[in-house]
């Protein structure tokens, strides 16, 4: 399967980015055909909400930003990992705004699963980001492959590296 890993962290050697580039690995190995994308480290705008996709744009957005890279990428993904840092209850700005701007496109036209990998220094300040998660894929019609959640005392740990794999085994 051709998945897609957006990791929205702008720490490049922090626990996300850790949880994604494990993700990766893991799934290669399995022989899935990956491509993870740095998204804290694009120029990728929030959604302006003007509904140019919608009408004369044919789907299109009107910004043309670094999302522009994401868009083919996308259009083949069959499974979407959403890897984010909590920030204050819920997922970074940084991945906010490529989830926000995947309303043109309404979803994925490919995608089947879905998985979310989560780090923070707390315990019990998933809430937030679980049921963003949930919304987008109940509304996508698509399959849960599983969540992965790594407070301070779990991250890079072989604990969370093998719960990242059991992930990746439902792929």
């Amino acid at each position: 399967m051709k998945v897609l890993i957006l990791q929205g962290s702008p720490r490049a050697n922090g626990n996300t980015a850790w949880m994604a580039e494990e993700c990766r690995k893991a799934a290669e190995a399995a022989g899935h055909e990956v491509t993870l994308v740095d998204v804290a480290h694009k120029k990728i705008a929030g959604c302006l909400a003007c509904e140019y996709c919608h009408g004369k744009g044919n789907g299109a957005c009107i910004q043309k930003d670094d999302m522009q890279e994401l868009y083919p990428l996308l259009a083949e993904a069959e499974v979407l990992v959403l890897a984010a840092p909590i920030y204050y209850f819920t997922m970074s700005a940084q991945i906010q705004a490529p989830i926000q701007r995947i309303y043109n496109m309404n979803k994925p036209p490919k995608v089947k699963k879905m998985a979310m990998l989560l780090s923070s220094y707390s315990p019990n300040v998933y809430d937030g980001a679980i049921g963003e998660y949930h919304g987008i894929q109940s509304y996508w019609g698509v399959q849960d492959a599983g969540i992965v959640t790594a407070k301070i005392d779990e991250q890079k740990t072989d604990a969370t590296r093998d719960k990242i794999l059991q992930l990746v085994s439902q792929l």
